[in-house]
């Protein structure tokens, strides 16, 4: 007895080292693998239909879908991307000819009404002698060189780790997809809770991911929406651009829609356009930074079958506790506890009789007591326990 407890405890003690190395083997790859799963459950309904259709070539369906999932990220980046330099060459070109045909007096003329003060004065704080001018940039180069190294460095480093990230995740969705189905029945096989639990916490996972989701992406288009609406009031120039970038904007939830209108405000406001400004500041802060609370929280609600006022506290919880992805994680864990009280009341449950209840004494079924099935008694039991109500004497 002694020997088949210590295998037990041995046992245990390497299940839990083997959980521990592999949490620490995914941790590095712990987001991709989460944002590849809500993703998989996304649109593996797509994947199933497209693999029927392919003929059962289920590689080819998900690469599909892949392909799909980096078209949307990469075109609509390529073209922000594209817009952005083109801008900025554009600026560099008219600053270039206009300081050659009417030199530094004619480009500070071009400058609006409200900044032209300040590059003034700032202006006439620089010495006019060239020698004093070459050291002054000198030292400020030497100055600031480290600190704008470490920033590139940062960017850099920053740029590869969201593609080295991106990059996982698309892998993992491939496999999510193809071998998803198998990986749910064995998950199910050996989980240790009753036939039929696993794959009912499973559904409610993907069902609340997919809403979250779904909702993420629709409140940023509502959000967008409504930027673009501000924006043409508001006669802002490339106004679609800043729509666009609002709608990237919407889905980090640290920045916001909001911060892109705050922005086209403030260049309303050093162009010259102190009311658009204005009304760009306001239109900002109360439609579109408003709009993500309660749009989001009522498109959530109808794929997680929960209260408006749960999903929003769900996902700034979730916001608050784990960042970015808690947006995802907060609703999951509500749902994941809500589904085990649900399960636990309903297969572990014993609701106890009471007054008025139809299979109790004295309930709306017209007085009559517990039916018992003759079936589960014995013989001696049927002699002393009646199987029907016996009517009361008429005295």
């Amino acid at each position: 007895m002694a020997t088949e407890q210590t295998a037990r405890r041995v046992f245990t003690g390497l299940i839990i080292l083997s959980i521990i190395l592999l949490a620490l083997v995914v941790r590095p790859f712990a987001k991709a693998f989460f944002l590849a799963a809500v993703l998989a459950g996304t649109f593996y309904g797509l994947y199933s239909r497209l693999s029927r259709k392919l003929r059962g070539h289920n590689n080819l369906a998900a690469g599909v879908i892949v392909s799909g999932v980096i078209l949307a990220l990469l075109l609509p980046l390529g073209g922000l991307t594209a817009f952005v330099v083109t801008e900025v060459s554009d600026g560099v070109k008219f600053v270039s000819d206009t300081v050659q045909r009417e030199g530094m007096e004619g480009l500070i003329g071009k400058i609006p009404s409200p900044v032209r003060g300040p590059v003034e004065r700032l202006l006439e704080r620089i010495p006019l002698e060239q020698a004093q001018l070459d050291e002054t940039l000198q030292q400020q180069v030497s100055t600031q060189g480290g600190t704008a190294a470490r920033a590139v460095t940062g960017a850099v480093a920053a740029t590869g780790s969201i593609a080295f990230q991106t990059v996982m995740m698309l892998i993992a969705l491939f496999f999510l997809l193809t071998e998803g189905a198998r990986l749910v029945r064995w998950v199910e096989s050996v989980s240790p809770l009753r036939r039929g639990q696993t794959g009912e916490i499973l559904r409610e996972f993907r069902s609340v991911s997919v809403a979250v989701l779904v909702s993420s992406v629709a409140t940023a288009g509502v959000q967008a929406a409504a930027a673009l609406v501000g924006f043409l009031i508001a006669r802002v120039p490339a106004a679609l651009f800043f729509a666009g970038v609002a709608f990237f904007m919407a889905l980090i939830p640290a920045v916001g829609a909001a911060i892109v209108v705050l922005v086209a405000a403030a260049l309303m406001f050093f162009s010259g356009h102190p009311w658009a400004a204005l009304f760009l500041a306001i239109w900002g802060t109360v439609v579109v930074g408003l709009v993500d609370n309660i749009v989001k929280p009522l498109l959530a609600r109808r794929g997680m079958h929960q209260h408006a006022a749960i999903v929003f506290f769900a996902l700034l919880g979730g916001l608050a506790a784990f960042g970015t992805v808690g947006l995802l994680l907060g609703p999951l864990i509500v749902a994941f506890f809500l589904a085990l009280l649900r399960i636990y009341e309903r297969d572990y449950g014993r609701p106890t009789p009471r007054p008025g209840d139809p299979a109790t004494p004295g309930g709306p079924g017209g007085g009559e007591g517990l039916i018992i099935r003759p079936s589960v008694l014995s013989a001696e039991t049927r002699e002393r326990v009646p199987l029907s109500p016996t009517p009361p004497e008429n005295h």
